[in-house]
């Protein structure tokens, strides 16, 4: 099983109204809550572990990933409330506003951890950043990650970070630990500055990732590992709008390494360039799926 680890919350998304009034609809959404449902949705055993209220907003999102074969044993449940995020879209891209305090999510503690033997975990989104659930995550990442493939992708977001220098050492602890780092490039210059993209994603290698990717929008995605560099284009389609793109992304790559038998300890060290091109290629397709269409709304495997 793949479990994903993190935040789970509403998205309000902008839409008009028939009367032409401009309106928020609620949708299930979250960094992680959406690869676990991606993942779910192309036929992966995955599960989901994060905090989830007990109010109406969260019995949306068990309903959505009951409805994506995710598993939600894992879950923690409280009568908390749900985190909510307004999005403003800008030319497509998503940009949000977070609500988030003392909710069911961000107050999970590391008394909350799951007994789990998942073959991978994967951690990332907003719920690195705040306290006490980030502690919670990354004590999740340093238990498991001698034994299980453990992938990040922190999809920083600047505007919700209120203690930098906090998440910044916590992201150099869990980075260090990871197996798999997936990065945009903006991420990567704001972790680890200005510079060629190639040198910063191989000082991330030197700190024991196996895997790196750092996508670049429409100009695709590049795989690194200490023996090969894989540059796979972003499939040209029609975009809508963002939402979901990245965390669809990672649904793809871990279900193909999965699928070729690469997802373990041993295989993860020693990835073929085959395997990696074909896990880029399954990203760059899902992603492509989703961006094509409203909202985080990753595609079904007959989709593909």
């Amino acid at each position: 099983m793949i479990l994903c680890c993190g935040e789970a919350l509403i998205d309000m998304l902008p839409r008009t109204t028939q009367d032409g009034e401009a309106a928020f609809a609620p949708y299930a959404g979250g960094a992680v809550f959406n690869t676990s449902v991606a993942l779910g949705r192309l036929g992966a055993d995955v599960g989901l572990f994060s905090g989830i209220s007990t109010d109406m907003l969260g019995e949306v999102l068990i309903d959505s990933l009951t409805a994506a074969n995710v598993d939600t044993s894992a879950l923690n449940h409280s009568d908390r409330p749900t985190t909510v995020a307004f999005v403003k879209l800008v030319d497509g891209h998503a940009t949000y506003a977070f609500y988030d305090e003392n909710t069911a999510g961000r107050m999970l503690t590391p008394a909350d951890l799951p007994q789990t033997d998942a073959d991978a975990l994967f951690f990332g989104g907003i719920s690195l950043v705040v306290e006490p659930c980030a502690i919670a995550y990354e004590a999740l990442l340093d238990a498991k990650s001698n034994d299980s493939v453990t992938m990040i992708d922190p999809n920083i977001r600047p505007s919700f970070i209120t203690d930098e220098a906090t998440y910044r050492a916590r992201l150099d602890r869990m980075l260090a630990k990871s197996d798999i780092i997936k990065l945009s490039d903006e991420d990567l210059f704001w972790l680890s500055g200005d510079g060629d993209i190639p040198t910063l994603a191989h000082g991330l290698l030197d700190n024991d990732a196996k895997l790196v990717c750092i996508t670049q929008g429409a100009e695709g995605v590049t795989g690194y590992t200490a023996h090969h560099t894989v540059q796979v284009a972003a499939q040209r389609v029609e975009v809508v709008d963002t939402v979901g793109a990245g965390d669809t992304f990672n649904a793809g790559v871990l279900h193909s390494l999965a699928t070729n038998n690469a997802l373990t300890k041993s295989a993860i060290t020693n990835l073929s360039e085959a395997d990696i091109a074909a896990a880029l290629e399954m990203g760059a397709r899902t992603a492509a799926i989703t961006v094509s269409r409203a909202g985080a709304n990753p595609p079904w495997a007959h989709e593909l």
